[in-house]
């Protein structure tokens, strides 16, 4: 039962791949899946972690990245090939999913300075917080592991706190602060730092784990949240803030 709900899931984000520009609504993607309405958003959250609609604009911001890292297509351009017919909106939504606006995207070539995380890793101490702590395994051994708190299953906009392992192993967070939040982990094969950004989900190459939801809350102490990264599935949602920078300074500082 699991893999036919696992392949309808899958129809529903392959049409979403191939009707980017298209205003696709809920009734159109569980005709896709042959379920109801209200029974495809359930299924679908249960299976890739997020609500449809926001899977679908993921897709949309994944899909923008690579035009904008591949093409000279102008931002407006871009912005309607998405799906979006506000190019205000998108660029609004890209920022704060990414990191930086469409454009500076482009200038830096995909890769996102480690300033649009300032704040991340040390910030300032308000109130309740922990330690998360935990180790982190990869088929890609001896390669950097990026490791964030996220307040939910997709990896996008400025982590609560993060760290960059030169290989997978041990990891600690601290000052982390009260709340809910996914530990969302990410590695790379050497020589394919391009499909961070723009790798569909299937490529081997990128392999990606989560652990969560990790509740702070004063009087409790956080159990270890080890994760075991494995390569990336097609209904895993989107990563789309960029890390390649970071991870590229990983490797050389490590090297």
């Amino acid at each position: 039962m699991e893999k036919e709900l696992e392949q309808a899931v899958m129809r529903v984000v392959k049409s979403m791949h191939e009707n980017l520009s298209e205003q696709l609504t809920i009734n159109d993607m569980a005709r896709t899946a042959m379920f109801s309405k209200f029974h495809f958003s359930r299924v679908f959250q249960r299976v890739t972690g997020l609500s449809p609609g926001r899977f679908l604009s993921a897709v949309r911001l994944q899909e923008a990245k690579r035009l904008l890292a591949s093409t000279s297509l102008t931002v407006t351009d871009i912005s309607h090939r998405v799906g979006y017919s506000s190019v205000g909106t998108f660029s609004s939504r890209f920022t704060s999913s990414v990191g930086v606006s469409p454009t500076k995207y482009r200038q830096l070539e995909g890769a996102v300075p480690g300033t649009a995380l300032a704040g991340a890793r040390n910030g300032t101490r308000n109130g309740f917080t922990s330690t998360v702590r935990g180790a982190i395994t990869s088929p890609l051994l001896d390669r950097p592991v990026f490791a964030g708190l996220f307040p939910d299953r997709i990896l996008e906009g400025r982590p609560v706190r993060y760290t960059i392992l030169n290989r997978p192993g041990p990891y600690v967070l601290e000052d982390v602060p009260q709340g809910e939040w996914h530990l969302i982990a990410q590695s790379v094969a050497a020589g394919r730092e391009d499909a961070m950004d723009h790798a569909p989900g299937g490529d081997e190459a990128l392999c990606v784990g989560r652990h969560g939801p990790i509740t702070i809350r004063p009087g409790t102490v956080p159990r270890p949240a080890d994760v075991q990264l494995r390569p990336m599935r097609p209904f895993d949602p989107p990563v789309l803030l960029a890390l390649r920078d970071l991870l590229n300074e990983a490797v050389r500082q490590a090297g």
